[in-house]
């Protein structure tokens, strides 16, 4: 039942494990893509495109489709605005922006760049969106964030954010990818495309100081007064991803001590410390990936790390060490909605279904609407652009929230504010995040969490996101009455995409990956370790019969 942990698991990298780059990029180029082949096609989960080039699924033919099909898709919406196009420090981030820009330019797409080649957050990218965006009706801007997140350094990752800012809706999605894997399919005939260092001096392709609009709009929803009043020293790890040199301008701009712990870009990422199943992989929240900053954790009052392309954080205390991200999630809704009293006094707290129950209770004390929907950051995306939301979380260590004064900041993940706001909880509240977390758990009750990731087949997955609360038969769960089964999720109706089961103190969740080749099974018990087992374990036998 449990996760098979590698020998490997937090130790250093060894040389042996570290990809080959000048390869990676030679097959990214070289070998070409069969759409005859599903893993080889153009498919867009939770959060874009991703793949790898050894495996023909992330390589240029990929790009340049996908790049023409959005223009295709903004000339159907007649969208004349600019586009902002980030990337981060992945080996294959660089030549798939070249090859979209290459595409933009030829379609007369006026594209914004970094400054000096900057690497780009992917919030950074929706902030100015939604800068460009505030006030206007037409000439509206959207965006390209070039990444595969936290995964492997062999990946490569491209998805689509609209003018609302956040990640495409499926509707978006669907079409984009349909028009790229026809334009696959026809051997790239419609692509529009012209030399890279001609896009680059194109008269419709401009500079964008990222850094300055995102740095300095962070006063709207960080208080640095009271961070640099309290002396609060933060220590930030980058892990080598795309907010490497916000850091510094955010330390210097707002007058807060950080100590950003190491600067080092390498697309090795050889640096890291080897993830649970023996990949290097740039995740905040696993405590195998970030040895290197809870290491120093009492050299803080607070630390923090961000994933590749910034939009997932992973937060160290000195009186807990890394924080499990529902533990941290729950802190920052009880806390926000406490300290931000220009929000809206109808704005609701989202969560997806799989994030922690804790969350439910916080809210339901402080008085907030539970929004709950499925895994996938885009179902927060129209309620942070309309402000009906506050905050909006995921357990994967993905929020966003509203400015102070209500108004939306990004509505894609954002993992720089969780950080600071770690540095301005513990300046408000006179102890850590950690220490917050253990007074709650003790007024609302101690959750008890675990997840069972297991290989699945496309079939298998496809059978499982099927599940339906009628196959569910039994009347209880590890002992309790079961109050609910859900396959649509309470918020907004949408599919789960799996099945979740609720007793009065458990749940459990069950639903196949949007980018991997697993399922994944969560269950959450606020009795004990005990119960937590006979959650896990009846949960995998309702899994087991489906799959059968």
């Amino acid at each position: 039942m449990s996760q098979k942990i590698s020998p490997l698991a937090g130790k250093p990298a060894p040389a042996s494990i570290l990809v080959d780059i000048p390869k990676l990029l030679a097959a990214y180029s070289d070998l070409k893509p069969d759409p005859a082949v599903p893993a080889q096609r153009v498919a867009f989960g939770t959060s874009g495109h991703r793949g790898s080039s050894f495996e023909r699924s992330f390589n240029e033919q990929h790009i340049l489709a996908i790049s023409q099909a959005i223009c295709d898709y903004r000339r159907s919406k007649d969208m004349t605005g600019p586009l902002f196009i980030g990337a981060d420090t992945h080996a294959l981030s660089q030549p798939a922006f070249e090859n979209a820009l290459e595409v933009l330019a030829a379609n007369g797409v006026a594209t914004m760049v970094s400054t000096g080649g900057e690497f780009t957050p992917t919030p950074a990218v929706s902030h100015a969106i939604l800068v460009h965006n505030r006030g206007r009706k037409t000439g509206l801007a959207d965006g390209i964030v070039i990444t595969p997140s936290h995964n492997p350094p062999d990946n490569g990752g491209f998805k689509y954010n609209p003018s609302n800012g956040g990640p495409a809706d499926t509707d978006i999605t669907r079409w984009v990818e349909d028009r790229a894997n026809a334009i696959l399919e026809a051997g790239l005939k419609d692509v529009k495309r012209m030399p890279f260092a001609q896009a680059r001096q194109a008269a419709t392709t401009q500079e964008h100081d990222f850094v300055a609009e995102y740095v300095g709009g962070l006063a709207d929803i960080v208080d640095f007064d009271a961070i640099r009043g309290a002396g609060v020293r933060l220590g930030v790890d980058p892990l080598g991803g795309a907010g490497v040199h916000y850091w510094a301008a955010i330390a210097e701009r707002h007058r807060i001590a950080i100590d950003v712990v190491s600067e080092t870009v390498d697309p090795q990422f050889a640096f890291m410390s080897v993830d649970w199943d023996g990949k290097i992989r740039m995740d905040p929240s696993s405590p195998y990936a970030m040895q290197r900053l809870i290491a120093l954790r009492d050299r803080y009052d607070v630390a923090c790390a961000c994933d590749t392309d910034h939009d997932r954080h992973g937060v160290v205390t000195r009186s807990a060490g890394l924080l499990p991200a529902n533990h941290y999630l729950a802190v920052l809704v009880d806390y926000l909605f406490r300290h931000r009293p220009q929000w809206n006094a109808q704005a609701a707290v989202g969560k997806t279904v799989v994030s922690t129950a804790l969350i439910d209770r916080v809210a339901q004390r402080l008085g907030r609407k539970l929004y709950e929907v499925p895994v996938g950051f885009k179902w927060f995306a129209p309620g942070l652009f309309d402000g009906s939301l506050g905050f909006g979380c995921e357990e994967s260590a993905g929020a966003s929230l509203l400015r102070r004064g209500g108004g939306a900041w990004s509505t894609d993940k954002d993992g720089l504010v969780p950080g600071l706001l770690a540095a301005e909880i513990t300046a408000r509240e006179g102890r850590d995040p950690g220490e917050v977390y253990a007074r709650i758990a003790d007024e609302l009750g101690r959750p008890y969490a675990s997840r069972v990731d297991a290989a699945a087949t496309p079939a298998q997955k496809a059978k499982l996101a099927r599940l339906s609360p009628s196959e569910f038969k039994a009347a209880t769960l590890a002992g309790e009455k079961v109050t609910q089964v859900l396959d649509k999720a309470p918020g907004n109706g949408a599919a789960i995409g799996g099945i979740k089961v609720v007793t009065e103190s458990g749940w459990f969740a069950a639903r196949p990956s949007g980018t991997e080749a697993i399922y994944k099974i969560y269950a959450e018990s606020f009795k004990d370790e005990a119960h937590l087992k006979s959650l896990l374990e009846e949960a995998q036998s309702v899994v087991d019969a489906a799959l059968a």
